[in-house]
């Protein structure tokens, strides 16, 4: 069974249709890349499954859960929102951590924020502080950075951030991990340091999708291929039969620019 499910989802701004008639399902622990020139409608995509924008039209869900629902007004409730983007847990390309935190009180506010909603936090404060604490910190050491976890963003590089930025994401345990385009603020070196770090989890069986101009990396890492074109999926499959084998002419001449570079 598909942990994701996306049927017809559709978003326009103003007179602009910007995804048009998406539909695709990924398995979990696959990895999904969503590839395509700038202003395809890959970031929007992402944000309309996070519910940063809300679709105009189509289906979403996740383990089987009805997230969104066009025809079903009781799916765009608002006190819901927040509950359901839990699902997903999104890695911006410009890292959006908070300047004034350290990695480690980063990598806690979101968790924190949820356990003081709980009836019992006040009673166990202390207790759930430190499991919230202890489990950042792993998360850290993962993304190997136990010894950067008491500095500011400031203090860190382009990459440190990055790394921060998804052990952020993995904290909330959320079903799907999405990155907008991870690299695109780094240079090479730590462009290669981020990819290193996104090709483990893929080799953990995380469930990710990934929206990259890294074709070599999206060749590497991904179960399946999804290229885009104004607002449309034009092309979907393994990534022999994207990369190696495209059936669609407008496929074949994005990834002319990669070949021929």
């Amino acid at each position: 069974m598909a942990i994701l499910e996306v049927q017809h989802v559709s978003k326009s701004f103003g007179n602009t249709e910007v995804l048009k008639d998406i539909s695709f399902s990924l398995e979990k622990g696959k990895v999904l890349s969503l590839i395509g020139s700038s202003g395809s409608g890959k970031t929007t995509l992402l944000r309309c499954l996070n519910f940063l924008e809300r679709p105009d039209g189509g289906v979403i869900r996740v383990n089987g859960e009805m997230l969104f629902d066009a025809a079903d007004p009781a799916t765009m409730q608002e006190g819901e929102i927040r509950r359901k983007r839990l699902h997903f847990g999104l890695v911006f390309q410009s890292f959006n951590l908070f300047p004034q935190y350290t990695a480690l009180q980063n990598v806690m506010l979101a968790k924190e924020l949820l356990a003081k909603e709980k009836p019992d936090y006040k009673s166990k404060k202390k207790e759930i502080h430190a499991q919230i604490e202890a489990e950042a910190k792993n998360f850290l050491d993962q993304m190997g950075l136990s010894d950067r976890m008491d500095n500011y963003p400031h203090q860190l590089s382009g990459g440190q951030c990055q790394r921060v930025a998804i052990a952020r994401a993995l904290a909330l345990k959320p079903d799907i991990l999405c990155f907008d385009e991870p690299t695109s603020a780094l240079d090479p070196e730590l462009t290669g340091e981020v990819l290193k770090v996104i090709k483990g989890l893929a080799d953990q069986e995380t469930t990710m999708i990934i929206v990259t101009h890294e074709m070599a990396f999206a060749r590497d890492v991904s179960s399946q291929v999804i290229f885009m074109d104004g607002g449309c999926i034009m092309e979907q499959g393994t990534p022999e039969e994207v990369f190696e084998h495209p059936k669609e002419e407008r496929t074949k001449q994005f990834l002319s620019r990669f070949t021929n570079q």
